[in-house]
């Protein structure tokens, strides 16, 4: 009892709640609240996917589009941790935010396709982590090298259309998957793998949260609105 403590979950617009212990975590005493909050979901979600969907290494080249949102930063910097070449896509006005996370590129949404293939000497990168969607699928498949890898993990544009298994092959032989959060938890063990992975990161200066603005819980639809505005340039938290 009095213990800190941090979890994942849905239900948090609220003082108090009750969680099952598999899906709790103790909270280390050199881990600031805002710090803690600000990785949970998304900390959580960035470890999964360059640690497991596509498990990144120093050969690998890989494009993270949003690079600059809360997500896209922890990724970026997770990604460099691993020693890949990281290629980061962002608008114009958050380039400088991008660019202060330590990637090696940074372009903006525009003829993403030739950037990249420049960039690579026209082989194309590994993998695509895309979490935009409905505007930028197509172009993750096209700055795919043969047999890379297209991870949809986000809605932020729509959903990725149904995508006929044909055009994987007539890009390249490609892979496609659109992972969630909770299937790469599967138990306390693997939540805990995670987590203290993410805070030794943090500990040793690797690893750095931007916390964007902060909302009163009152206030929530405002949070919302900023969040869909797409101006964000890091997490945006709750007070409770």
């Amino acid at each position: 009892v009095g213990a800190r403590v941090g979890y994942y979950g849905t239900d948090t617009y609220s003082e108090y709640t009750v969680v099952p212990l598999e899906q709790s975590f103790p909270l280390p005493e050199d881990i600031g609240w805002n710090d803690a909050v600000s990785v949970v979901t998304q900390g959580l979600t960035a470890h999964y996917l360059v640690r497991s969907t596509y498990k990144l290494d120093d050969h690998d080249w890989c494009l993270i589009h949003a690079c600059a949102g809360g997500t896209g930063q922890l990724m970026v910097q997770m990604a460099k941790i691993l020693g890949a070449n990281v290629i980061g896509s962002c608008s114009p006005s958050k380039a400088d935010v991008a660019l202060s996370l330590g990637l090696d590129y940074c372009i903006d949404y525009s003829d993403i396709e030739a950037k990249v293939k420049e960039i690579t000497k026209g082989r194309g990168v590994d993998v695509v982590y895309d979490g935009v969607g409905a505007t930028t699928w197509e172009a993750s498949l096209n700055s795919l090298r043969p047999r890379g890898m297209a991870v949809f993990f986000g809605n932020a544009s729509g959903p990725v259309p149904s995508i006929d298994p044909l055009i994987l092959n007539s890009k390249g032989s490609l892979f496609m998957t659109r992972p969630k959060l909770y299937d790469y938890l599967q138990n306390r063990q693997e939540l805990l793998w995670r987590v203290n992975e993410v805070f030794d990161w943090m500990r040793a200066g690797k690893l750095k949260v931007a916390v964007d603005r902060e909302f009163n819980l009152e206030d929530v639809n405002l949070a919302h609105e900023y969040i869909e505005s797409g101006n964000t340039r890091g997490k945006v938290i709750i007070k409770i």
